[in-house]
């Protein structure tokens, strides 16, 4: 299933669960405008066809003790798949590592980084990118204020 499939009650349920997907079928049904049976049939068919991917909980950094927020440029010395890989398979195992992008041009990659506070992001550093003997650059952003933060795409 791609965009182009997506009808109007399609473009609905995706728009209402991105704002609250806390939402049980029923209320679901009533904000899209439909009945429970036919929303829950158009909710398990963009499940299915991978649109919907998970539903999750957003958490308020700074209440659960992770003020700091970084995002992290890294240029690798050897860019072969199988580094790239490594280097990947690396950071999914760091909690702290929120979001990976493999961008071009300029850095290999770019991070989200959520740490409680320097100490910590020194630690990850150091777990990261100082002992990794491929890394070669470190350059890294330590946001000061959020202004806009959303995860819904538009659909």
């Amino acid at each position: 299933m791609v965009h182009s499939d997506f009808d109007d009650l399609d473009r609905r349920i995706l728009n209402t669960l991105q704002q609250d997907a806390s939402l049980n079928n029923a209320q679901l049904a009533e904000r899209v405008r439909v009945s429970p049976p036919t929303c829950l049939r158009r909710v398990k068919l963009l499940t299915d066809a991978g649109v919907i991917t998970r539903q999750v909980a957003l958490v308020d950094p700074a209440r659960v003790g992770a003020q700091l927020s970084a995002i992290v440029e890294i240029s690798l010395d050897v860019n072969a798949a199988e580094k790239m890989a490594e280097f990947e398979a690396l950071v999914a195992l760091e909690p702290a590592v929120l979001q990976c992008y493999r961008v071009a041009p300029g850095p290999d990659f770019v991070l989200m980084v959520q740490v409680a506070d320097m100490p910590a992001y020194h630690a990850l550093a150091h777990r990261l990118f100082a002992t990794h003997a491929n890394v070669r650059n470190v350059k890294t952003y330590f946001s000061t204020f959020r202004s806009k933060f959303e995860t819904r795409i538009a659909v």
